[in-house]
């Protein structure tokens, strides 16, 4: 770097010489040393700017400054004056900061394609997908249409993929999503023809929904981390069906099992799917359709509520 050390000195108003403080300059350096040069000149009091214009003269891109050549004027005493005026303007903004601005995707635009060829046409903010758009992934073929909010899927949408034989689209999840999850209500479709309507949490079934499943049974109740737990109701497809407490996808805890098809009803105590007590009845005997060859006999214990309710003591016992 070039450094040019100058000693300005110029004759006062009385004939002497007045001294400036030396200034360094050098390239890059141009714009904190102009202030330095200037406070100097100033606190001097010299009244000679031609030292100033001789500068300038020599180093044009000190602090920026651009030289203007101003129109030739004539003194009173008939000199010409081609002194060059500096002229002071703000820092130029660069040119990419206007390209990035035009980058910006905000508001509804045309397809933008990603790096790895996965495609969305919607509303963006801040560079984010927000609004209503449709996503497509190219390494899947899976299409999402709906809501989004900072760039993840959140609100009301629906996902589809396409048939591995027919590439026909078949929906896979409609309802609600938050943070790229599904969560609310929402309809999901399994490939082997099952379906579930109901709550879900963070892509978990949880709530109260209802699910179908392929061998004709459904399941109506409390859910939790995709699993029946609470009170839920079984109906088979031969619509025996069971009411009562689950837990982790078992009957567990006090219940009833309606035999339809045999006219009988257990009610009692489950664990992990196993009856571990009760008491077992006729129900609409004569209305089964294959009833049992004998009814059931009369129960011959003097109090058979209490030894039910003392195996349902024990058994809460065991819980704890």
């Amino acid at each position: 770097m070039t450094t040019l050390l100058m000693q300005l000195a110029a004759p006062s108003r009385h004939g002497a010489q007045v001294g400036v403080p030396r200034v360094a300059l050098g390239a890059g350096g141009g714009r904190r040393a102009w202030p330095k040069l200037q406070g100097a000149l100033q606190t001097e009091h010299l009244g000679f700017p031609h030292h100033l214009r001789l500068l300038l003269r020599q180093h044009p891109a000190l602090a920026g400054e651009e030289q203007v050549k101003a129109p030739t004027r004539r003194h009173h005493h008939g000199a010409m004056n081609n002194t060059p005026v500096v002229k002071y303007h703000g820092a130029t903004e660069p040119l990419w900061h206007e390209w990035d601005r035009k980058a910006q995707k905000c508001g509804l635009r045309h397809t933008v394609y990603a790096v790895n060829g996965d495609r969305y046409t919607g509303e963006w903010l801040d560079n984010l997908k927000h609004g209503k758009g449709i996503q497509v992934w190219k390494r899947t073929g899976a299409i999402y249409s709906g809501d989004w909010k900072f760039g993840k899927r959140d609100g009301y949408g629906s996902y589809s993929i396409p048939d591995p034989v027919t590439k026909e689209y078949k929906k896979v999840y409609t309802g609600w999503w938050k943070n790229n999850r599904k969560c609310g209500y929402g309809t999901t479709f399994y490939p082997v023809g099952e379906r579930y309507e109901g709550g879900w949490s963070s892509g978990l079934r949880s709530g109260w929904g209802r699910m179908y499943y392929q061998d004709g049974s459904i399941y109506e109740g409390q859910w939790l981390e995709d699993q029946p737990n609470g009170e839920g109701m079984l109906r088979l497809s031969n619509e025996n069906r069971y009411e009562g407490r689950w837990k982790d996808g078992k009957k567990h805890g006090p219940g009833k099992f309606f035999y339809l098809n045999k006219g009988q009803l257990f009610e009692g105590i489950w664990a992990a799917d196993i009856p571990r007590c009760g008491i077992l009845i006729d129900f609409g005997r004569d209305e089964a359709p294959v009833p049992t060859q004998y009814p059931i006999p009369k129960i011959e214990l003097a109090d058979p509520d209490g030894v039910l309710a003392e195996a349902q003591a024990m058994f809460d016992d065991s819980q704890n």
